[in-house]
């Protein structure tokens, strides 16, 4: 029985850099490959300088804790782009490695000397995995955006607020861990196809497009029903379930999510909640009885809920027949009892001597697991790499490192 990895000798050379090249380098070295990031102190990635940072090492772009939890499982190698002679040794790496990835700007690669024409010549059966903002062709493809504005031009952004409100875009940058997991199934992908028909390819993945994903129900509301989605508040998108929203549960600040698809679960629900007097009101028994009256349906089954706590209320309601979950917030991720049985937050040693808290394996196979360690140091490779994967002379090292090619 084979105890590898499924990318077990796969090497990527990552020049991605933000949010989103690290999460598709994890991704993939997560499944076993050998990943190593491309970057410089001459222009250190702004993920290296976002808090918090271990105590004691403010601003020290080695010890920002969230980007180590992000660059988890890959290594790092520091090579000057802006040189030639930097460009040069990148293309010596990418022609060692079977895939590249790299979510800058279009024209980025080719200005640096490394795009899909010139890494082919250092490597024929190359692949470069290319994760633009909006894709590498078309009329937003200079577009400049991070991943928490990226969701403006997918639509996404119009139907987030309060009901009948104007838009109140998600504080979070999501497009860039979903953009990552996306780029690395694109390069799983793209190593099946080599392997069954012996040739790279530049595949062309648009961060907008992949968000754009989330907006499908919208696509086919206005499609087939003429309707243009906008601010909804909790209420269901296509008013296909009644109550649907989150609740007030005991205690600062605790919720309860319920969602109620048809009049089955509304009469679990009711069941569940001692069948009061109010449930029973002949306005609540349909589907659609129960979107006339959402308001007060919401309201008094927010003064129910918020006598309950909310673990034991999804849990009774759970086993009712109810769609119902905890609203958890951080705190509540490091302590609830399923995150611990998956090893979903795990605590690691970090080399320069503090403890840190970084993802555990999301991709899980049966008879292996990939060993977990916090994001790199800025080049703690660069000794393997350039001395034993490239081959180089000891002599031709030392004067990179002094010319701050290696750097």
């Amino acid at each position: 029985m084979s105890r590898k990895l499924p990318l077990s000798g796969i090497r990527v050379a990552n020049f991605g850099w933000g949010w989103l090249g690290p999460v598709a380098g994890q991704t993939l070295s997560r499944l076993g490959a050998e990943v190593y990031k491309i970057e410089s102190y001459v222009r250190v990635d702004i993920n290296r300088t976002i808090p918090p940072f271990a105590h004691g090492h403010d601003k020290d772009p080695n010890c920002s804790i969230q980007n180590h939890a992000a660059w988890a499982g890959n290594g790092s190698v520091t090579i000057n782009l802006k040189k030639p002679e930097g460009q040069q040794l990148a293309r010596e790496l990418a022609g060692q490695c079977d895939l590249v990835l790299e979510n800058f700007g279009p024209g980025v690669m080719k200005k640096l000397n490394l795009d899909y024409e010139q890494l082919k010549a250092v490597n024929p059966n190359c692949l470069l995995i290319s994760m633009p903002a909006a894709g590498l062709i078309g009329a937003l493809k200079n577009v400049r955006t991070y991943g928490m504005s990226l969701s403006s031009i997918t639509g996404l952004d119009s139907i987030t607020g309060y009901k009948d409100g104007p838009p109140i875009p998600m504080e979070n940058a999501y497009a860039d861990p979903l953009g990552g997991i996306i780029g690395a199934f694109a390069a799983v992908l793209a190593l099946n196809y080599r392997k069954r028909n012996g040739k790279g390819q530049h595949i062309d993945f648009s961060q907008q497009e992949g968000v754009m994903q989330l907006m499908g129900p919208a696509f086919m509301d206005l499609a087939f029903n003429g309707r243009v989605a906008g601010p909804r508040s909790n209420l269901h998108p296509q008013d296909a379930a009644a109550p649907h929203g989150v609740f007030p549960c005991q205690g600062d600040d605790r919720w309860i999510s319920i969602a109620v698809a048809d009049d089955q679960e509304w009469a679990n629900l009711v069941a569940a909640m001692g069948a009061p007097e109010w449930a029973r009101k002949p306005q609540f028994e349909t589907l659609q009885g129960r979107l006339d009256n959402i308001d007060p349906l919401h309201s008094a089954l927010s003064d129910w809920t918020g006598q309950q706590d909310d673990y034991k209320l999804a849990e009774i309601l759970q086993k009712a027949g109810v769609a119902a979950a905890p609203v958890l917030n951080i705190s509540d991720l490091l302590s609830d009892p399923h995150y611990k049985a998956r090893n979903t937050f795990v605590e690691v040693e970090h080399p320069l001597g503090f403890k840190e808290t970084v993802y555990g394996n999301y991709v899980k196979t049966q008879h292996a697991e990939a060993p977990l360690a916090t994001g790199p140091v800025m080049g703690q490779d660069n000794e393997y790499v350039f001395k034993d994967l490239l081959q180089m002379p000891q002599t031709r090292y030392d004067k990179l490192v002094a010319d701050q090619v290696i750097f």
